[in-house]
């Protein structure tokens, strides 16, 4: 069984630099997602299935005021970028990935992620919603990458929480089953 572990520095403001608690109104929070896939392809079939360091989580996003907002993480980036929309363009918001863990077995890979973000309290006058500090309904879409031996060349596909389980996802160019998403990726609120 192969573990790969990353985590990066202390995070920072995307506008102010680095983050202490008398600089920020904001508090600071965690959250854990989890996601194991299964049905892994070995042998000559093999596709190097890989976890692919990128992620997107809803959050609130105090900057731009708005709930349920899509944040997209690169790990080792120091900030993440919220969505856009007609009022707001796609801004810096304050939330990363803290730590990306991938556990390879036999049969099934598994990734865990902290994500860091920061929260504080406002209401979202379009939706008239209040601000939480783990959306009420949090989404999280997480990416995967491969390579084709027949066609001898790479693809990606991702698992995400809004879709019918069990998913089992196909390389693009060969139809081979690259791996099966039986669960929805766990969320939780850690901090």
């Amino acid at each position: 069984m192969r573990r790969h572990t990353a985590a990066t520095a202390e995070p920072t403001h995307p506008r102010r630099g680095s983050y202490t608690a008398a600089e920020s109104d904001a508090d600071r929070r965690q959250a854990g997602l989890a996601h194991p896939l299964t049905g892994l392809l070995r042998g000559e079939d093999f596709h190097n299935l890989h976890w692919q360091k990128r992620l997107e989580l809803s959050l609130d996003c105090f900057i731009c005021q708005r709930t349920r907002r899509t944040t997209s993480s690169q790990h080792g980036q120091e900030h993440a970028l919220c969505s856009a929309h007609e009022e707001h363009p796609e801004h810096p918001t304050a939330a990363r990935v803290a730590a990306f863990d991938v556990t390879d077995g036999r049969e099934r890979a598994v990734l865990r992620a902290v994500v860091d973000y920061w929260w504080a309290p406002f209401h979202d006058t379009k939706r008239d919603h209040a601000a939480t500090a783990l959306s009420l309904t949090p989404r999280v879409r997480l990416h995967l990458g491969y390579y084709c031996p027949q066609a001898r060349q790479s693809g990606t596909f991702s698992v995400q929480t809004n879709i019918i389980r069990p998913v089992r996802d196909t390389c693009g160019h060969c139809d081979d089953p690259l791996a099966t998403s039986k669960d929805a990726p766990a969320i939780r609120h850690l901090a």
